[in-house]
């Protein structure tokens, strides 16, 4: 995240000065008064997760990617993140504090700082669901009892880290120009809490959790709709849905009133009539209201939130998205018919944007359990959060631009603390919160990972065999006690022209139609075996708008041009806003002339899996790799045709 300017007229703190509110909707809530009460959104949804205890994940790139950040979780010193919390309150630090957004004049305007600790506790939360290991638990335990003491120092429920402390908020909230983004902040340890608190069922954190709540009850009540609707224009984060979330948690109705408050009516209103108006706003700070949207429906029942959610997802996952799943150019999204003009910065596909997107996906897919939302979850997966992360480091991307002769560019580990610093300490410790779902009597395998599942409702275990995707195929075995009777939901992905379904060994369906769900009913026992078999195809997908540049995908890999390898250690960086500067040197990047359809036919297979190599223009060979395996060199995805 940056509040300098990003090229498309607009800024974090300045993109929407001067827009008109499209109609304010009342934060009148006794309409949704009787829908409105805990555990609702579990009723509405078709579906649920389940629960990341419950899932194991077996040897994968995402297994090791979740060890990576394992590791980095527990090299990062809590002290270092609540220096500036402590000091806030009139407490000695215990550490200095760590450096980048949280710290250093260079970012000072941003007003970031505390945006870590929050991310950290979410991590944290992730980590310990997943893995059960104490040490998580108890940095979570140590964080909300510093916080605690903070609250009772300062005689507030308010915990910040800003330079001005709660200054900088009191301005905010009275309508005074400030630089920066209070609350998209306060979002964060919001959030870190709510985590800690649910997945980790820590009492600690959900004390501090409520005392933050109700302060921010009492800080906006006075606020008139106008007013409130004005403070939105700045990013927020997803502060409608934390509220939502503590509705959900304690039915307590003003955590509704707020949840509502907080949806921005300027977002909501176009989006809820289908209009899309997107174009030169700041792609992040949209992201997360919108999950906030579907949020608020879920508590509220309120149609037009989940129309806008929906709209959203289809016009920013559509003609708005580059191949890998990602969106925007310098944080922005721009007229779709100018893709051409955008699609080679070096400032495109931000990874919060990715991490976001995949939340919303992930909700709508809850709602409504359709084979589109899976296959972009799949997708944006592999070629956006899986290749986020440096494999050797453990450090993760800001952008994740398609320009030709591009590297991918990882921060620090103590001096960067980019927003994809935060969101990367989570992605990778969660990757098993949406392989399967379930409802009552079905089950639903969405992606294809190494893996296996508890049902606890059927007294089951379903474990995933599979070497995919260097195979297109996965072997599902059932484990249980007794007989049962259950539908296993199989997914036939759009990218697979065909799909057969074998059950202990003998064929049960074939299928023609992609993108839908293949469902197997029958009474399972134990040792039963589903055997999925798929087609994986190279491919060309032009960008929309701009048919002579394409990239190419195998299934739903992205394979990117494997150029030269960079200088080791090169690629970890400090500074975010000099990505560009970062990818200036020449590179030599090979032409492509042709068809795109006719070069996509020319792509062979090398002999190590998922390796290919495409002649080039001058008849060189071009080595294609998955997009996800690309570290430490130059690459390209998008290319233009000759």
């Amino acid at each position: 995240m940056t509040v300098i300017p990003l090229g498309l007229g607009a800024t974090r703190r300045s993109f929407l000065q001067g827009a008109s509110v499209l109609g304010l909707f009342s934060h009148n809530v006794s309409a949704f008064a009787a829908a409105a009460k805990p555990g609702r959104a579990q009723a509405m949804n078709r579906v649920q997760p389940f629960d990341m205890s419950d899932i194991t994940l077996a040897e994968s790139p995402f297994l090791h990617a979740q060890r990576m950040t394992e590791a980095y979780l527990l090299r990062l010193s809590p002290d270092r993140m609540l220096h500036n919390f402590r000091r806030n309150a009139g407490l000695e630090p215990r550490a200095p504090v760590y450096g980048g957004w949280e710290s250093e004049k260079t970012w000072e305007d941003i007003n970031c700082h505390g945006h870590t600790l929050g991310h950290y506790l979410s991590a944290c939360a992730l980590a310990w669901r997943a893995t059960g290991k104490a040490e998580y638990r108890n940095r979570i335990e140590y964080i909300a009892s510093e916080l605690a003491a903070c609250q009772k120092a300062s005689g507030s429920g308010l915990v910040c880290a800003f330079p001005k402390g709660a200054a900088l908020v009191v301005a905010h909230l009275r309508g005074e120009k400030i630089t920066g983004v209070p609350w998209y902040t306060l979002h964060k340890v919001y959030a870190g809490l709510r985590d800690a608190a649910q997945l980790a069922d820590s009492d600690r954190a959900r004390d501090v959790l409520m005392r933050l709540a109700d302060w921010g009850v009492i800080a906006t009540r006075d606020l008139s709709d106008e007013a409130f609707e004005a403070m939105l224009d700045t990013e927020h984060g997803g502060m409608n849905e934390i509220y939502a979330d503590l509705f959900a948690m304690t039915g307590k109705a003003e955590y509704r009133t707020l949840a509502l408050r907080f949806s921005h009516k300027a977002i909501l209103r176009p989006l809820a009539e289908r209009r899309d108006h997107l174009d030169g706003l700041h792609a992040n700070t949209q992201v997360p209201k919108i999950v906030g949207f579907q949020r608020v429906h879920e508590v509220t029942g309120a149609p037009e939130y989940h129309r806008a959610a929906q709209f959203f997802w289809q016009t920013v996952t559509g003609p708005r998205a580059f191949a890998t799943g990602g969106h925007g150019d310098n944080e922005h999204f721009f007229p779709i018919a100018d893709g051409a003009a955008h699609v080679f910065s070096a400032k495109g596909s931000e990874t919060c944007c990715q991490h976001n997107m995949l939340k919303l996906t992930r909700a709508l897919f809850m709602a409504e359990p359709k084979a589109d939302y899976a296959d972009y979850y799949e997708g944006t997966l592999y070629n956006g959060i899986l290749a986020s992360q440096d494999p050797d480091s453990g450090m993760a991307t800001y952008f994740q631009g398609a320009r030709p002769g591009y590297m991918k560019l990882y921060h620090t580990p103590e001096d960067s603390f980019w927003c994809c610093t935060g969101t990367g300490m989570e992605n990778h410790v969660k990757y098993r919160d949406s392989i399967y779902f379930h409802d009552a009597d079905a089950l639903w395998v969405n992606l294809f990972i190494p893996s296996a599942v508890r049902w606890r409702g059927m007294g089951a275990e379903l474990a995933q065999e599979t070497a995919f995707p260097e195979k297109a195929e996965t072997l599902l075995r059932w484990k249980c006690a007794r007989p049962f009777e259950a539908t296993l939901n199989l997914r036939h992905p759009s990218w697979s022209r065909t799909a057969r379904v074998l059950v202990n060994g003998a064929e049960v369906e074939t299928s023609n139609e992609p993108g839908r769900f293949l469902a197997v009913r029958r009474t399972w026992r134990n040792g039963d075996t589903v055997a999925l078999q798929l087609k994986m195809e190279t491919t060309a997908q032009a960008l929309p708008a701009a048919d002579d540049i394409v990239a190419f995908k195998h299934g739903p890999l992205v394979l990117a041009g494997a150029l030269d390898p960079v200088p080791q250690g090169s690629d970890i960086v400090v500074n975010e806003r000099l990505y560009g500067a970062y990818n200036d040197a020449p590179v030599k990047v090979p032409h492509l002339a042709g068809e795109a359809q006719d070069l996509a036919k020319a792509i062979r297979s090398r002999a190590k899996p998922l390796e290919f190599e495409l002649p080039a223009a001058d008849g060189s060979a071009i080595r294609l790799l998955p997009y996800f395996r690309i570290a430490h060199q130059r690459y390209a995805t998008y290319w233009k045709l000759a």
